[in-house]
């Protein structure tokens, strides 16, 4: 089994075993694709690589695309399928991300907390720019090295062994406490004044965005830390990297923007 395919179905535990429909409000969608909007998608045909259970694909949808399709190695696709069915101009693909090549080229190429788990994010995101047509847009979103020092030295550490153990130990015994210490701690952060020193606490900006959500999301996104056999957290200058060694993207178009203090919003066009 390859380091994708495992970390695939790592993930495929944690997607299938939620409830159906997204795990995702409409506004972590929204904040997700911006700059992207309803304008950019309504009509065109737009592919997700490493759709999930289709979390993201069940807002996506509402926004009118000409035909969306969602791409996992996982078994997650099971209840991806579920999640999307009885929506018109809709497909579910089980296949490499890495290696997929559709049998059209799309308007939009999107790929959302996925490019970090890969054994190589840089095929990810070729992958992304081959399945774009040209004048086409991608777009993505990666765990930044930058703000996240404390997670790199305590938590991930600890997903190294956790990723090695029976999934219902890890999202039991160790990612559901753990997510009611950050739980308590972001509803904390939320209801202090908003001062500058604050700022320097492990985490701040993330804190104060997860805190508008339930204990049961931290506890999702705690065993999703901890489940995957391999994570990278990227800095800025390797996307900086990926846009100059594609000479097919238009780089009047690219942008990259922080989100939350530790992570990075990436995309643009391809050239006509």
């Amino acid at each position: 089994m390859s380091a994708d395919t495992h970390t695939a179905q790592a993930f495929a535990t944690s997607w299938n075993n939620l409830p159906e429909g997204s795990v995702y409000t409409r506004d972590q969608f929204e904040d997700w694709m911006a700059p992207l909007t309803r304008k950019d998608i309504e009509g065109k045909t737009v592919l997700e690589l490493g759709c999930g259970n289709a979390s993201l694909m069940v807002h996506m949808v509402e926004w009118r695309p000409s035909f969306l399709e969602g791409v996992d190695l996982g078994d997650s696709v099971l209840t991806a399928e579920k999640n999307m069915a009885g929506k018109d101009r809709v497909q579910v693909t089980k296949a490499d991300l890495v290696a997929f090549t559709g049998t059209k080229l799309y308007d939009l190429v999107y790929c959302i907390g996925v490019l970090h788990h890969l054994q190589a994010p840089s095929k990810g995101f070729e992958s992304m720019l081959r399945n774009t047509k040209p004048g086409g847009a991608f777009h993505g979103w990666v765990y930044a090295r930058e703000g996240n020092g404390f997670i790199v030295l305590v938590v991930d550490p600890l997903r190294k062994i956790a990723s090695r153990l029976p999934w219902w130990f890890t999202k039991y015994a160790i990612a559901a406490p753990l997510a009611a210490l950050f739980y308590g701690y972001a509803k904390l952060l939320a209801i202090l004044p908003r001062v500058r020193i604050l700022e320097v606490l492990p985490l701040y900006e993330y804190a104060l965005w997860i805190a508008k959500r339930e204990y049961a999301f931290f506890r999702h996104v705690a065993f999703d830390q901890l489940v995957t056999p391999q994570t990278a957290y990227i800095p800025r200058a390797m996307i900086e990297e990926w846009f100059a060694s594609h000479a097919d993207i238009d780089h009047t178009s690219t942008y990259i923007i922080r989100r939350n203090g530790n992570s990075w919003k990436f995309g643009g066009k391809k050239m006509v």
